[in-house]
């Protein structure tokens, strides 16, 4: 394998894929040369000649959707099953406190305490641990999946489950991305990306256009760089409308 082989295949990725696709593969092409040349099928190490796409920071806004199509997919779930009961719950706690797909499939029974109305929650990437109110709409979501939609036999303390065998927690965010991607669609809603962190930044983006501080947003959602808040503060879109300057005529 020569360089000019990996130049034409990056060439062609970047011909179909995003710039951060073909970053992901590059990246992997990487560490395949370093492979070839540690384990002596290659003379020479080319890894760091191969060449990525710049992803310069913060150049696209993250993914959000308006609050009307956030209404429309909680209203899209049929909540006459257990699946939709589970589903409209996750979905849910997703658009009102911007949780990601790791606070859904880490939440255990042990994190809500029904008597006080709140709600314990640690963000996975940074081990931040808060406690939320826990809103009357999310309870009644949750009493009613807990009740008619989560298998009572079930073994894990988790929250939110599979529901067929066997019945143990989630184990990754992909089959949270799963729910949201099949009601967006059952809503109608033509997004360009729909993934599983698309309701957070939906959140973050409605609640600074509602005029919530954005440092505040930021440590809610559990950042703790404050270079974070800008990207929130791009998607805010009623909000940037306002500090708009008017066009030259």
């Amino acid at each position: 394998m020569q360089l000019v082989d990996i130049d034409a295949f990056l060439v062609d990725c970047a011909a179909r894929y995003s710039q951060s696709h073909v970053g992901d593969i590059a990246c992997t092409v990487r560490c395949f040369c370093r492979f070839l040349h540690w384990s002596g099928r290659s003379p020479v190490d080319i890894s760091e000649a191969v060449i990525a796409p710049v992803q310069r920071r913060y150049e696209r806004p993250r993914r959000a959707l308006s609050w009307e199509d956030v209404q429309r997919l909680l209203r899209a779930v049929d909540r006459s099953s257990p699946r939709g009961l589970r589903d409209y719950a996750i979905l849910l706690m997703m658009s009102v406190y911007g949780f990601g797909a790791g606070e859904i499939i880490r939440l255990q029974f042990q994190d809500i305490d029904w008597d006080a109305g709140t709600l314990s929650v640690c963000r996975p990437k940074t081990g931040v641990a808060f406690t939320l109110p826990l809103l009357p709409p999310v309870a009644e979501a949750l009493a009613h999946y807990l009740r008619h939609g989560r298998p009572a036999d079930t073994p894990t303390r988790h929250l939110f489950v599979p529901l067929k065998m066997p019945l143990e927690a989630f184990v990754g965010s992909s089959a949270i991305r799963h729910i949201v991607v099949k009601h967006a669609k059952i809503a109608g809603i033509d997004a360009p990306f729909l993934g599983s962190h698309v309701l957070r930044h939906s959140h973050a983006a409605r609640q600074i256009d509602l005029g919530a501080r954005p440092q505040v947003v930021s440590e809610l959602l559990g950042h703790r760089d404050p270079e974070s808040v800008s990207a929130y503060v791009r998607i805010a879109t009623e909000t940037l409308r306002e500090i708009a300057l008017p066009v030259p005529t």
